[in-house]
C-alpha cells in the first residue's frame, strides 16, 4: 500500500497491555477502516464483511489470528489516544498533495449521534481544515467539552503547513491571537465579522455606508439561477489603511468587505436581502475576495454534507469514550480517498462499488 494510510499509523502507541493482546493495533485499525471504504453500517457488519475478505486483507497485514470480533473493535477505538491518530492522518494528507495552495475553510461540526444527553449536549465537536482546490480534509481536532472553537483553531493551524495560502473562518474564529497565527504561519487570512467584534464592525458598517465614499469603492457582482431560486451577490472591498492605523492589534490587516445576497425564490417571488461583513490580509480585490468567501462556504457542500449524508455520521451511536473521535477520523481518511479517486460518479456509489469490487478497493488503498 503505497503511500498509504497504513504506513502512517504503524507506529501509534497501542492502548493496550502489551503481550495481552490477541489482534495487532494496525489490522484493528484497517479492519475498520475498510468498513469506512465499503459502506458498511456498524461494527458487526464490519466484522463480518472482513471475515469474509479475509485471504484479501492479508495481502496488507499478516492477520494470524483473523478477524478480531467487533467487541474488541469497539474497545480498541475507545481506548485509543485521538491525538496520536489525528497526527497520523495529518501527515497521511500532507503526503497526498506536494503542496497545498488556495483557500483553507476552518470549520466546526457536531458529530449528533455521539450526544450524551436527550438536548443534545455533550456530542463530539470537531473542528476540520479543508483544502478547497485539492478537496481534502488536511487536519482535524476535537473541541474540548469546557472550551470552544477559538481555542481549538490555533491547534488546528499549528498543524498545518500553510504557506501561501488563504485561511478563512467564521465569526467565531475572528480573534486576534488568531489573526497573528495565521501571519505567523505565512498565510492570509479572511475573517468574518459578527457581533463578538461589535465595535470592529461597526466600523466597518459605516464607512461602507458613507455616501460620500460608497460610490468610489471596487465592487464586483454574480448572479447564479439553481435549485429553483435566483442568488445575486454584490461584493465591495476596500483599503482599509485607515482601520489598520486605528486597531494596530489587528496583524496584516489590509482591506474590508461587504458582501450583500440577494435570494429570490421563483416560485413565490419570496425575497430576502442578507450583507455580511470580512476583514482580510489580502489586498482589496472584489473578484478575489469574492471567489475566497464563496469557496469557504463550499465547506458545507463538500465536506459535511458528504459525511452527513455519504457516510451517515451524524446517524453514528458510537459514544463510548474515544470512539467518536476515533470513527470520526477513520471517515475523514475514507472520504480523502474518495475524492482522490477521479471516477465521477458519487461517494455514497463509490462507496458501494467497494464493497463489491476488489480491484476497485485496490485502486483506493493504493493512493
Amino acid at each position: 500500500m503505497s503511500l498509504s494510510f497504513l504506513e502512517h499509523i504503524s507506529d501509534i502507541e497501542d492502548p493496550r497491555i502489551p503481550g495481552m493482546t490477541t489482534y495487532p493495533l494496525n489490522e484493528i485499525l484497517l479492519t475498520v477502516f475498510i468498513g469506512m471504504l465499503c459502506k458498511l453500517e456498524d461494527l458487526e457488519e464490519i466484522e463480518d464483511f472482513c471475515a469474509i475478505e479475509l485471504a484479501w486483507l492479508r495481502r496488507y497485514l499478516p492477520f494470524a489470528n483473523g478477524i478480531a470480533p467487533a467487541q474488541t473493535l469497539r474497545r480498541t477505538l475507545a481506548r485509543l489516544e485521538p491525538r496520536h491518530l489525528e497526527k497520523a492522518f495529518t501527515h497521511w494528507a500532507a503526503s497526498l498533495t506536494e503542496r497545498i495552495r488556495g483557500v483553507i475553510a476552518i470549520d466546526g461540526k457536531a458529530v449528533r449521534g455521539s450526544k450524551q444527553e436527550a438536548d443534545g449536549a455533550g456530542a463530539l465537536h470537531l473542528v476540520s481544515a479543508w483544502a478547497h482546490e485539492a478537496g481534502l480534509v488536511l487536519a482535524q481536532v476535537a473541541v474540548d467539552k469546557k472550551s470552544n472553537e477559538i481555542t481549538a483553531i490555533p491547534e488546528l493551524l499549528e498543524m498545518l503547513d500553510c504557506t501561501g495560502t488563504i485561511i478563512t473562518i467564521d465569526a467565531m474564529g475572528t480573534q486576534k491571537a488568531i489573526a497573528d497565527k495565521i501571519i505567523a504561519k505565512g498565510a492570509d487570512y479572511v475573517l468574518a465579522l459578527k457581533g463578538n467584534q461589535e465595535t470592529l464592525v461597526d466600523d466597518v458598517k459605516l464607512y461602507f455606508a458613507d455616501p460620500v465614499i460608497a460610490p468610489t469603492l471596487q465592487r464586483h457582482e454574480t448572479v447564479d439561477s439553481d435549485h429553483g431560486r435566483i442568488e445575486e451577490r454584490t461584493i465591495v472591498t476596500a483599503d482599509a489603511a485607515w482601520l489598520a492605523q486605528m486597531r494596530p492589534e489587528w496583524q496584516g490587516l489590509k482591506s474590508i468587505a461587504a458582501i450583500t445576497e440577494k435570494r429570490m425564490i421563483k416560485k413565490t417571488g419570496k425575497t430576502s436581502i442578507e450583507t455580511r461583513y470580512f476583514i482580510t490580509s489580502l489586498p482589496s480585490d472584489p473578484k478575489l475576495l469574492a471567489e475566497t468567501v464563496r469557496a469557504h462556504w463550499g465547506v458545507e457542500n463538500n465536506l459535511h454534507w458528504c459525511l452527513d449524508m455519504a457516510f451517515r455520521e451524524d446517524e453514528s451511536r458510537m459514544r463510548k469514550d474515544h470512539s467518536p473521535h476515533n470513527l470520526a477520523t477513520i471517515r475523514r481518511v475514507a472520504l480523502n480517498i474518495m475524492k482522490l479517486d477521479p471516477m465521477k460518479k458519487s461517494i455514497k456509489r463509490k462507496r458501494l462499488r467497494a464493497s463489491l469490487d476488489r480491484d476497485y478497493r485496490e485502486q483506493l488503498l493504493c493512493r
